[in-house]
C-alpha cells in the first residue's frame, strides 16, 4: 500500500439476505487530499459502501484499510479520524447553535474553538438568522444545511458525504462544494456520493461509476471523458428543406447518431471536424442555411449513459 493511500478496498462483497449481492467485487484506492466520487443511480450500492467504510456495517467478504487501520479491529480509532454526513436526518433537541455546540463538545473541541467555529459555520451556511430557532422549526433545506455544517465542527482526515446537497438551493450547493474543494487542497480526503452529474464534474478528482453493486468505470473526470470521447455537433437550420438536408447528412455518414428536436439537430461522432465538413456540404447541396452551430465536448452524462447502458468496465 502506498503511503499516500488512505483508503484501500479489495474485492469487497456484501449481501443483506444471503441471496442477492448489493456489492460485488468492489476494489479501489483513494489518496490523501483526493475528492473521490461515487456516481450511480438510486439503489446502485453507494450508501451501503459508505456504511461499510464508516464501520456502520461489516461486509460479507473483502478487505478494507482506512488510514492504514483495519476498521473492524480499530473501529474506535477510525471513527475518531473521520466525519460522516448521511442521508438520514439526526439532530439534538435544541437550537441551531446548540446543535453545533453539542456536536463540538462530543468531539472534544475546546470551548473557545467551538465558539469560533460556530460563528464561522453559521455565516458560511446562512444560518445566522435562525441560530436561536429549534431544529424542528426549520425548513427542510435549513435542517440539511445544519446537518452538513455540524460535521465541520471537528477536524478529520477523511470526510464521507452521502448525497450532501439534497435539499440545498443552487447557491448553497455551490458554497458547500467550494468549501469541500478548499479543505481538500489542505489535505482532507473526501468520499462524495451523488447522482448529480454536474456536481461530480465540478468537484471530483476521480470518479467511480457504480451500478448494481459493481464498479463499471473508474478514472479521472478528464480521462473518462476522453475514453468516452464522442463529441456532439449541435445546429439549428434556417430556410430550406430540412428533410433534404438530413438526407444528405445520412448519405455521407452511414449509421449516423443523429437526434432531432423541434429546433435543434444533434450529431454525435468521434470526429467533429469530419461532421462539420459533412454539414457544410449538405448545406450547399440542399440549399439550407445554418443559423447556429456548436461543438460540445463529451460530458459526464455521456460517460454515465455509456457505462450504465452498456455495462462496460473501464478502470485506471
Amino acid at each position: 500500500m502506498s503511503p499516500e493511500d488512505v483508503i484501500v478496498v479489495s474485492d469487497l462483497n456484501h449481501t443483506y439476505d444471503g441471496k442477492r449481492y448489493v456489492l460485488s467485487g468492489v476494489s479501489f484506492r483513494v489518496k490523501r487530499g483526493e475528492v473521490f466520487g461515487l456516481l450511480g443511480r438510486n439503489g446502485a450500492g453507494k450508501t451501503t459502501l459508505i456504511k461499510i467504510l464508516t464501520t456502520l456495517i461489516r461486509p460479507t467478504a473483502g478487505r478494507i484499510s482506512i488510514l492504514g487501520l483495519d476498521p473492524y479491529t480499530h473501529g474506535a480509532e477510525v471513527r475518531r479520524r473521520i466525519g460522516v454526513v448521511q442521508q438520514d436526518d439526526s439532530y439534538d433537541y435544541t437550537s441551531v447553535e446548540g446543535n453545533l455546540d453539542i456536536y463540538g463538545m462530543l468531539w472534544g473541541v475546546p470551548k473557545s474553538e467551538r465558539l469560533k467555529r460556530i460563528e464561522e459555520l453559521l455565516e458560511l451556511f446562512s444560518l445566522s438568522d435562525v441560530r436561536k430557532k429549534s431544529v424542528f422549526d426549520l425548513s427542510g433545506g435549513q435542517r440539511r444545511r445544519l446537518q452538513v455544517a455540524r460535521e465541520f465542527m471537528h477536524n478529520m482526515d477523511i470526510l464521507f458525504l452521502d448525497e450532501p446537497t439534497v435539499g440545498l438551493d443552487v447557491i448553497m450547493r455551490r458554497t458547500l462544494l467550494d468549501r469541500i474543494k478548499e479543505l481538500a487542497r489542505s489535505g482532507l480526503t473526501v468520499i462524495f456520493t451523488t447522482h448529480n452529474l454536474e456536481e461530480a464534474d465540478y468537484l471530483c478528482d476521480r470518479i467511480a461509476v457504480i451500478d448494481s453493486g459493481r464498479i463499471l468505470a473508474m478514472d479521472s473526470v478528464d480521462n473518462l471523458k476522453r475514453i468516452y470521447g464522442k463529441k456532439t455537433v449541435e445546429l439549428v437550420l434556417g430556410r430550406g428543406s430540412r428533410d433534404l438536408f438530413l438526407r444528405e447528412v445520412r448519405s455521407r455518414i452511414p449509421n449516423v447518431d443523429l437526434k432531432e428536436s423541434d429546433s435543434t439537430i444533434k450529431i454525435v461522432n468521434t470526429d467533429p471536424s469530419f461532421v462539420l465538413g459533412v454539414i457544410t456540404e449538405a448545406s450547399r447541396v440542399s440549399g439550407v442555411e445554418i443559423e447556429w452551430l456548436n461543438v460540445r465536448g463529451s460530458t459526464l452524462e455521456d460517460v454515465f449513459l455509456a457505462t450504465i447502458g452498456g455495462g462496460a468496465v473501464v478502470e485506471s
